[in-house]
């Protein structure tokens, strides 16, 4: 046999196939180990692998964040109870779970346009939703653009329900609906003119009423929040007989301003004048008062004088008065007094020197 034949045997003998029951490493003929071959190895890394590309590719898993639930959908069959934030794993193409906003949404029905301003968390944003005013029919058929904001949001225990009897467009279908079937209601009831003045009392109603309309479904599926009416736009007709309706009672409310201030005015000097009235009567009052008093008093005295007065009182006083005309005398020594008692002139002065008469009465 050849040599590189034998070569070949002997090769082969010294290298078992890989999985047999030999379990001598293989050597070369130097007798150095030849190591095994590493297609088991290689076959592992392969499947740990594809099994990570597929979790990558697959995501059998979801987060739910605050303010969302989660519904968990079993082969296109709804559970009942939602998922609460956090992390959540599923079976791919078995299941799937659908995040739901729970936050508060709005509706907004206005001609206004106005941008929608967004930070980049709108994931996180309640759905705000625009639609054109709701126009309406006065109770004479005249057309009115109601201006409203509604707000709600999703009652969170019952999403899963929700979504499966309503769908995805609940939205329409609970609330827009309903807001537009009590807004005509409600404002058909008024005749155009009315609506500014009666405002508080419409937005009132129509809260309550939507409130109650959405509270009644079963199950209550949508909590609502508020309702706020914003703007009640009038035919141009209307809105310029208001105006001027207006104009007018603003002219009669300032002249019945003037005339209130007119009549207060007019009472205040009125009260002035009874107050200067009444203080001169007073004074006079009180000066008559006086003269009576003085008189009463007079008369008194008067009369307890009278009453006093006797002849011997008299001849003092009569003396008393000598007494003087003689004190008179010690002065002027050329002058002479003369007496004559009783009559209207008592005494008589007669001054000498002058050789003037004076006749001088003097009444003590």
């Amino acid at each position: 046999m050849p040599a590189d034949i034998n070569d070949y045997f002997k090769k082969t003998k010294k290298r078992p196939p890989f999985g047999g029951n030999d379990d001598t490493p293989p050597s070369n003929d130097d007798n150095t180990p030849v190591p095994f071959p590493s297609k088991g190895r290689n076959t592992l890394l392969i499947v740990l692998s594809a099994l990570i590309v597929g979790f990558l590719l697959l995501r059998p898993f979801t987060i739910i964040n605050s303010g969302e639930v989660g519904i968990k959908i079993n082969t296109g069959k709804f559970e009942e109870k939602p998922l609460e934030p956090g992390l959540h794993f599923f079976v791919p193409i078995f299941q799937k779970i659908v995040p739901v906003n729970t936050r508060v949404r709005m509706i907004t029905y206005s001609n206004a346009n106005k941008q929608v301003i967004s930070d980049g968390y709108a994931r996180y944003e309640g759905g705000l939703r625009r639609n054109p005013a709701i126009r309406v029919m006065d109770k004479r058929g005249l057309g009115v653009d109601i201006d409203l904001a509604v707000q709600y949001h999703l009652r969170p225990e019952s999403a899963p329900k929700t979504i499966a009897t309503w769908g995805t467009a609940w939205e329409d279908k609970i609330i827009n609906t309903k807001v537009r079937e009590i807004v005509r209601d409600v404002i058909g009831k008024y005749a155009a003119e009315e609506l500014p003045q009666k405002r508080a009392e419409i937005a009132k109603e129509i809260q309550e009423r939507l409130r109650k309309k959405i509270e009644s479904i079963p199950g209550t599926p949508v909590i609502l929040d508020s309702v706020e009416l914003r703007n009640i736009e009038l035919p141009p007709k209307i809105k310029a007989k208001i105006e001027e309706l207006q104009a007018e009672k603003q002219n009669v409310m300032i002249a019945e301003q003037q005339k209130e201030r007119a009549k207060r005015e007019a009472e205040r000097k009125a009260e002035i004048a009874r107050g200067e009235a009444e203080k001169r009567r007073i004074e006079a009052q009180g000066h008559a008062d006086k003269i009576r008093i003085e008189a009463e008093a007079q008369a008194k005295a008067n009369r307890i004088i009278a009453e006093s007065l006797t002849q011997n009182l008299l001849r003092l006083e009569q003396i008393k008065a000598q007494l003087k005309f003689n004190e008179a005398l010690k002065v002027n020594k050329e002058a002479q007094i003369f007496l004559t008692p009783g009559g209207a002139v008592p005494n008589i002065w007669v001054d000498a020197k002058g050789k003037e008469q004076k006749a001088v009465s003097a009444q003590q």
